[in-house]
């Protein structure tokens, strides 16, 4: 398993006012927006903004980063053999499958491996 790509979170309400600051500050144009239930997703160099009403976010304020790995599964195997648990059951969103864990030291992070679409757009050709 590798780590292909991490995110740092932020929570802006409103995603059309943070996206310019954040295509200024990395010098990126918008790699990936998507909608999630009644959130807006976008990633901007290595931030992902997760945009909406303060109860929708909520959920999701504990993950404190975004790790896109190549083979989730492995992931699992590895998070597990070290001692994490299991937020959730693996789940589909837009970009791919995903699944929530805790870590041994309480930490949290979203694990995602991409669809092979997202992966190209985002990280270009393997």
């Amino acid at each position: 398993m590798t780590v292909l790509k991490t995110y740092a979170r932020l929570w802006p309400t409103e995603l059309d006012l943070a996206l310019p600051l954040f295509t200024e500050l990395t010098g990126r144009p918008v790699d990936l927006r998507v909608a999630f239930g009644d959130l807006e997703l976008a990633t901007v160099g290595d931030f992902l903004l997760i945009a909406g009403p303060p109860e929708a976010q909520l959920p999701f304020r504990r993950q404190t980063a975004t790790v896109v790995v190549d083979d989730l599964d492995a992931a699992r195997a590895t998070l597990i053999d070290h001692g994490a648990s299991e937020l959730t059951e693996e789940l589909t969103g837009p970009t791919g499958r995903y699944l929530f864990a805790r870590h041994a030291d309480g930490s949290e992070a979203e694990y995602v491996e991409w669809t092979p679409e997202i992966r190209a757009r985002v990280l270009g050709a393997a």
